[in-house]
């Protein structure tokens, strides 16, 4: 259960509904439906479940409170606990790109979230991550999508990959003591593999208003949209990201939004080629902006060449996992 996008990208429930047709809304009854015909439910904050959260949200966005932790932690772990959920997740994200910005921030956090799920019974598990850079190589929404169902297709980046597999090991893991980590793993891996996991995902989409279609070709999505190449100002390796700004630059373009009001496009946003610990060379584009006429594609441009720091020696390779707390 998830909100809209506050800031520079769009939350889940934009990505969802850049898939044509998508339905996100869903009633109690719908809910209920989708748990028992696909063991799963991805759907917004409803009057049915956790009412107050909508008002929590707006409330956060206007009064400068979005970063708040007894506010993130009580949006957070109320929609869980509405929902009904035994055992709770939590991917909490650390660096630039992040409402939390060091470890220590995310660390309160996270010890604030496991344990509001633990005094409710709930078997809770929070694993820090890195968001210095953005995960994979996509940011946008249809993008953002795109990327999710090549990396279902067992194809995807390997941070989104590795990270995705990790935090549905710690899912199994969480509804079954009886399972190792290796062989809750085990699982994942096989589903992916099989196509099992991308069919039942298609299945979902299909029962909730897309085109079974829509997942063969992407591209007619991307009507109107130009691509535009970014070349680094000069040559060497790619030593750091301010994924804040990469966000901040998706939101020129119409990705994310400004204001409570703005109207997200899905087609735009940015495509990485370059990530952190990669050379660069001046005449190698390190990103690709996909824009339309109402983007303000001069200022995502140079926010886009502000985001990254480049050193003529590769950095140490980041991590991915800080730690974990449960």
């Amino acid at each position: 259960m998830s909100g809209r996008g506050l800031g520079h990208t769009g939350g889940t429930v934009d990505k969802l509904e850049a898939i044509p047709g998508f339905q996100t809304a869903a009633s109690h009854d719908e809910f209920q439906h989708l748990l028992k015909t696909h063991q799963m439910a991805l759907v917004g904050q409803t009057q049915d479940l956790a009412p107050a959260d909508k008002q929590i949200y707006a409330l956060r966005d206007v009064t400068a409170t979005v970063e708040s932790i007894p506010l993130i932690a009580s949006s957070v772990m109320s929609k869980k606990i509405a929902a009904g959920a035994k055992g709770i997740v939590l991917d909490v994200k650390v660096g630039s790109g992040a409402f939390m910005k060091t470890v220590d921030e995310a660390t309160a956090l996270a010890e604030t979230m496991v344990t509001i799920g633990t005094r409710l019974g709930r078997k809770t598990i929070a694993l820090l991550t890195n968001m210095d850079q953005p995960l994979g190589r996509t940011v946008g929404n249809l993008l953002e999508v795109e990327e999710a169902i090549e990396t279902l297709r067992g194809g995807g980046p390997e941070d989104l990959t590795e990270l995705s597999v990790l935090l549905s090991t710690h899912m199994l893991m969480s509804v079954d003591d009886s399972l190792s980590f290796d062989q809750a793993k085990e699982k994942v891996d096989h589903a992916v593999q099989s196509g099992d996991a991308l069919e039942r995902f298609i299945q979902y989409a299909v029962d909730r208003g897309a085109s079974a279609d829509a997942f063969d070709d992407f591209a007619p999505l991307y009507e109107g949209v130009e691509r535009i190449s970014i070349y680094p100002t000069e040559s060497g390796y790619l030593h750091r990201f301010d994924a804040q700004l990469v966000g901040k630059a998706a939101m020129r373009l119409g990705a994310g939004r400004a204001h409570k009001d703005s109207i997200i496009d899905p087609a735009v946003g940015i495509r990485l080629f370059k990530k952190v610990g990669d050379p660069l060379h001046t005449d190698e584009p390190w990103a690709e902006m996909y824009v339309k006429e109402t983007s303000d594609v001069r200022t995502a441009r140079d926010e886009l060449q502000q985001s990254i720091t480049i050193n003529q020696t590769p950095p140490d390779q980041p991590t991915l996992l800080f730690k974990t707390i449960q």
